[in-house]
């Protein structure tokens, strides 16, 4: 192997985990300004997703869903429940545990939501098959690391 190649090698942009840092940190700035609109930051966006996908899941559910520790989860559910967006309530069937449910303001946001994933498409340039592709590869990454 030359040295050329040794080099090569470490290359920032030759990194695919710079290629995955640097896109998620891009798509991140791009949602800030499509959530703006809905008072809402990225991670608030992504709980309420799940809020709206399932409703009533613990706190602890939900950072799973996140692949977050409860308590980075716990700030971001109180901030949407200042907001009057969600409720917290102890479990009926486990003292210990707050379940989260959303509000009629928060069931309200999501017809609000739903251009985001179309506006986030035309925002990026790729097409829904190329879109899916990626989401698919992703998805297999992920798999991989676990």
């Amino acid at each position: 192997m030359t040295d050329t190649t040794e080099k090569h090698r470490l290359l920032i942009d030759e990194q695919l985990c710079f290629a995955l840092y640097s896109t998620s940190r891009a798509i991140t700035k791009v949602y800030a300004g499509l959530l703006r609109g809905l008072g809402l930051t990225y991670p608030q966006y992504l709980t309420m997703l799940i809020l709206w996908e399932q409703d009533g899941l613990s706190v602890q559910e939900i950072a799973d869903r996140m692949q977050l520790e409860g308590a980075t989860t716990t700030p971001l559910v109180q901030r949407l429940e200042a907001f009057g967006l969600v409720q917290k309530q102890r479990s009926s069937r486990d003292e210990r545990r707050q379940d989260v449910f959303l509000t009629g303001e928060g069931v309200a946001l999501r017809d609000k939501a739903l251009d985001i994933p179309e506006r986030l498409g035309c925002a990026l340039g790729i097409s829904d098959a190329t879109a899916r592709a990626l989401l698919l590869d992703l998805r297999t990454l992920r798999a991989g690391l676990r």
